[in-house]
């Protein structure tokens, strides 16, 4: 979550996602949250929702409008984004993906590819034009490791940090390196990959809460962006605005 006066973040927040939300609950927590910044709820006039879990959606719709008195724009169909979706079938897009792709094109141009480390990873190619092309969805890190540790008896869990070397000398240390060598040789070898299907160039923006984590162990990241989702959603709200945001 992410607030903004204008193009300045004021805050954000990074948070769980609960099996169910209600507005009520919405509305209770981003009172807290805000109010442990100094800020009011009230100074909110305009809410932009980029949801990929269907169920919580109508809760965040319900805090908007119940509590914030606030009709909110939903990305989704019908929704301009200013984004050529060029797959065979547009709807099937994340809200997320589309908001990476426009501000990555934005910031930074094409052809980009953006890598959302999360609990899933997509990787999203962008044209040269800014068109999104399509990309690959993987699982993530934390998803490796919890599948790993499901399917085995004597494997434990272990702190995602990548050891000194690839060999493990040891459970813990070979984990590891399996988990974290093993994530960024899958990045390395994706976007390789990309980028010769978009024509042998292209820039690479990392996001997601484990991007920081990930891009320090690999040359093929150009920059990493932590708040790309939530500039992209920004820019999504202005398109969205009465007066088409000028």
């Amino acid at each position: 979550m992410g607030l903004y006066d204008g193009e300045r973040l004021v805050a954000d927040w990074r948070l769980s996602t609960p099996p169910s939300w209600t507005g009520d609950e919405v509305a209770i927590l981003l009172s807290d949250l805000f109010s442990l910044r100094g800020l009011e709820l009230s100074t909110v006039t305009d809410v932009v929702i980029g949801s990929v879990v269907p169920h919580l959606t109508p809760g965040l719709e319900e805090a908007s409008e119940a509590h914030l008195k606030v009709q909110p724009v939903v990305v989704g169909p019908g929704v301009k984004t200013g984004i050529r979706i060029a797959i065979e079938n547009p709807k099937e897009v994340g809200a997320d993906r589309i908001a990476n792709t426009l501000a990555a094109f934005r910031k930074y141009g094409g052809p980009a590819i953006v890598i959302d480390l999360g609990t899933a990873v997509t990787y999203d190619a962008i044209s040269a034009a800014g068109e999104y092309l399509g990309g690959a969805i993987s699982p993530g890190v934390g998803i490796s490791l919890d599948a790993l540790l499901a399917h085995t008896a004597k494997l434990v869990r272990v702190e995602l940090v990548a050891p000194d070397a690839v060999i493990g000398r040891s459970t813990v240390s070979a984990i590891q390196s399996g988990l974290l060598w093993g994530f960024v040789g899958q990045i390395e070898g994706m976007v390789r990959r990309i980028t010769d299907e978009l024509g042998g160039t292209a820039r690479v923006i990392a996001t997601g809460g484990q991007a920081g984590m990930v891009a320090g162990l690999t040359h093929v990241i150009d920059e990493v962006d932590p708040q790309l989702t939530l500039e992209g959603l920004r820019l999504i709200h202005l398109q969205n605005l009465p007066d088409g945001g000028t």
